[in-house]
């Protein structure tokens, strides 16, 4: 059975509604009895007040304190995203196509990728600095490889006989690229992106963590000095609807893109 748009976003909406109201309850003093801390207050020490969380983001927005912070944030986010997602495009085609170069650089590619590239996270601010460029560096090493394993795969899954056809019919490598062997892999670019959106916003705050004055992952890391998880949570929430919001571009983009797949409604059944 078909849901529309409109009865979509209410239950979306009363999903999102139970949520915080259920967070409100288990950190309500008076609301619950004491199951799991002999001082119901305590529970909102651990998990904070809903309430309380969305009093300091809108004191942040209205007093205009988190502009520059976020604004720092994000940049570091959209430089690693662009830069990584380019890379991994670009290289993941190349090596796609040149099954040679492929082989060579195989095992490599595989040890980078099973590298734990947060602890890339210090190299990457002796190199380059606390400032932006050493957040950039560390999303990049996130975005990249994401990206670049759904590229090469999304090749290297076209069909051999569209390929012959189309060579057949006097298509040049240039004609295989555009007209086949991307439309193959945009598909697969976009499911990547979608997850890379994430990646980048994690490179962005853990770098922040580890060296910054300013960014939200620098306002998060003081209150967590001050045991203030209000702000903690506060941080997070903001930083998930801007991931949200990027979120939304890259499927904008996708939809101008792919028109040719055929639309799938996000309110039919799976």
């Amino acid at each position: 059975m078909k849901i529309g748009k409109f009865k979509l976003t209410v239950l979306r909406l009363l999903v999102l509604g139970l949520a915080i109201g259920v967070w409100w309850a288990l950190t309500d003093p008076g609301f619950l009895p004491p199951i799991y801390f002999d001082d119901p207050g305590r529970a909102a020490f651990f998990f904070g007040k809903p309430f309380r969380v969305f009093e300091i983001i809108i004191n942040w927005f209205v007093s205009g304190e988190i502009f520059s912070h976020l604004g720092i944030t994000l940049l570091e986010t959209a430089l690693g995203f662009i830069v990584g997602s380019v890379l991994g495009l670009g290289i993941g085609l190349w090596l796609a196509l040149a099954p040679t170069a492929s082989a060579i650089f195989d095992p490599y590619i595989k040890g980078f990728n099973s590298m734990p590239r947060v602890v890339l996270a210090p190299i990457f601010a002796v190199w380059f600095g606390l400032g932006v460029w050493s957040k950039v560096a560390l999303g990049v090493t996130l975005v990249f490889f994401v990206v670049f394993f759904n590229v090469y795969q999304g090749v290297r899954e076209v069909s051999p006989t569209v390929i012959a056809n189309a060579r057949m019919l006097g298509a040049s490598k240039r004609h295989l690229l555009r007209h086949i062997y991307l439309p193959s892999a945009m598909s697969w670019v976009f499911a990547s992106l979608h997850n890379a959106v994430g990646l980048a916003f994690v490179g962005a705050v853990v770098g922040e963590y580890l060296g910054s004055a300013h960014g939200v992952g620098y306002l998060i890391l003081q209150a967590e000095g001050t045991f203030d998880i209000n702000t903690v949570f506060a941080g997070i929430l903001v930083l998930t609807a801007f991931a949200l919001l990027l979120d939304m571009a890259v499927g904008l983009v996708e939809q101008r893109l792919l028109l040719w797949q055929p639309k799938t409604s996000e309110t039919e059944p799976v």
